[in-house]
């Protein structure tokens, strides 16, 4: 089904008659070139959400929404670059694809994707009583978007998220143990934790998890889910955290709903940022250059 998905996509995003440049060769519109649209990722996400609203924001009723992967986004958007052909794609930093491609979000003069936004540790109620040490040990977890690249990049180009995560706990082991400062050994107890299947959020989950394993003691198991059950997990127990909740604007429809099941612990990374994305060789600056000139 994902290589299906990648391969639908791949056509869509290249197959779609462009011209042979990268940028807005010819007379053909930027629509025209990319067939008037947009690659997005998974159907749930905020992301999604927000460019539905901005394409209705910016008047672009010409353009379609592609739902997808962020796997299949990623794909189409390899073989565009190759190709220095055009085309837009939903995206977000931290992300390997800002260090392997050159690219730039388009301005959004109505601010319909927010500004910049952090990254959230949500857990359920009762952690703080049941697990005192994991809660801990979660509510210091915080790094950069520059430690979750390096472990992102690496996974990217073919490692095991848990080789990623256990490679950069070995060269930042001071971040480690001040996340585990004083905390007790907890062997034989079990956690789980759940997570949506984007680079940033494997590459942050699966680094916590290393600490609370060897650094703690405990056993970890991981749950990978769609954004809605991953909040909704939360909210019911069935997870005891996660460390990928997007806030303000990502993930608001959820924290919104579940609010009063949760319990925030904060920002466990700042300086994210969603939007449209298109490659630098691309002439366009702004998502008011979508509109259809007559």
């Amino acid at each position: 089904m994902m290589a299906a998905c990648v391969l639908g996509i791949t056509v869509l995003a290249a197959g779609c008659g462009q011209k042979d440049s990268g940028s807005d060769s010819g007379s053909a519109s930027v629509g025209e070139q990319v067939n008037y649209q947009i690659i997005g990722i998974d159907p749930g996400a905020g992301l999604m959400q927000a460019t539905s609203k901005a394409l209705e924001e910016y008047g672009l009723t010409d353009w379609k929404l592609v739902e997808g992967s962020g796997a299949a986004m990623t794909a189409a958007l390899d073989k565009a670059y190759k190709d220095q052909k055009p085309i837009i794609v939903t995206g977000w930093t931290p992300h390997w694809k800002f260090a392997k491609y050159d690219l730039k979000y388009l301005e959004d003069p109505k601010n319909v994707y927010g500004g910049d936004e952090q990254i959230h540790t949500i857990v359920r109620k009762g952690l703080k009583e049941e697990h005192p040490a994991a809660y801990a040990m979660l509510d210091r977890f915080e790094w950069t978007p520059d430690d979750m690249a390096k472990v992102m990049v690496e996974v990217q180009e073919g490692k095991k998220p848990e080789e990623a995560a256990a490679a950069w706990l070995g060269d930042n082991a001071d971040k480690a143990d001040e996340w585990v400062k004083d905390l007790p050994k907890q062997e034989g107890k079990t956690l789980k934790l759940a997570y949506v299947a984007w680079d940033s959020e494997i590459a942050s989950t699966y680094v916590v998890k290393q600490v609370l394993e060897t650094r703690l003691g405990y056993k970890v198991d991981l749950l990978q889910v769609e954004a809605g059950p991953m909040w909704a997990g939360v909210a019911e127990g069935d997870a005891d955290g996660i460390v990928a909740a997007w806030l303000p604007t990502t993930h608001k429809d959820y924290f919104d709903k579940f609010k009063d099941k949760i319990e925030d612990l904060g920002p466990n990374l700042n300086g994210t940022k969603i939007g449209l994305v298109v490659p630098k060789y691309m002439e366009i600056n702004s998502i008011e250059d979508l509109k259809k000139t007559e």
